[in-house]
């Protein structure tokens, strides 16, 4: 059994996943590509999906990997500094709050969806493999990415339950990033009962 981390470890997580998961790549890398500032595009989220509706797929898959791997990079760099799974889970969960609530940004960031599962296939890869598989498989069906992500992020502590992940760090991070992720799509929950949500590759003008 390892012994519980220390007080500068668990500092070190998670101001380090914080940081690290703070950097705007949504924002970056239209400003970059010549597209604009995102956060006046469409529904002025960082994320890939926005970035998307400016008709850039390159831009919108460099936020994508970009957003996934920063999750994925807290959670790798915190495991093999610290060898330990909690102390994983404390940077993973840490680089998840810091896209949702960037403080570059004024706490202002994305809606957590690409650094959720950068941090699950991370931390727990059979869960994060099935919680895609389910994101990809809501998204052909219904082509609302909203809605796609809700589903992956509610069934995600239960693919880890059922994958039999340890320690229950894994559990408890999978459940905390699934609240958010409901918590940030308050919007999108009201426009899909409305039937008024946006599509997978609709366009938005600038406002």
């Amino acid at each position: 059994m390892q012994p519980p981390l220390s007080l500068v470890a668990v500092a070190a997580c998670v101001v380090g996943g914080y940081l690290l998961g703070s950097i705007p790549f949504g924002l970056i890398a239209t400003r970059l590509g010549g597209a604009g500032d995102i956060r006046k595009i469409g529904s002025g989220n960082i994320g890939a999906t926005n970035v998307l509706r400016t008709g850039r797929r390159d831009l919108a898959a460099i936020t994508l990997i970009g957003d996934g791997g920063k999750g994925a990079l807290a959670v790798l760099i915190a495991g093999f500094v610290f060898k330990s799974a909690e102390a994983a889970a404390l940077a993973g969960g840490a680089a998840f709050v810091g896209h949702i609530f960037p403080v570059w940004l004024k706490f202002r960031g994305g809606k957590g969806v690409a650094t959720f599962f950068g941090v699950l296939i991370a931390i727990a890869w059979p869960a994060g493999l099935l919680a895609g598989a389910t994101w990809i498989a809501m998204a052909a069906i219904f082509r609302y990415s909203s809605l796609a992500a809700l589903a992956a992020a509610a069934l995600a502590p239960l693919y880890v339950f059922l994958t039999g992940q340890t320690p229950e760090a894994k559990l408890w991070l999978a459940a905390f990033m699934a609240v958010l992720i409901f918590l940030r799509h308050r919007e999108n929950i009201a426009l899909l009962l409305k039937g008024a949500e946006s599509r997978i590759g609709a366009k938005a003008a600038a406002g």
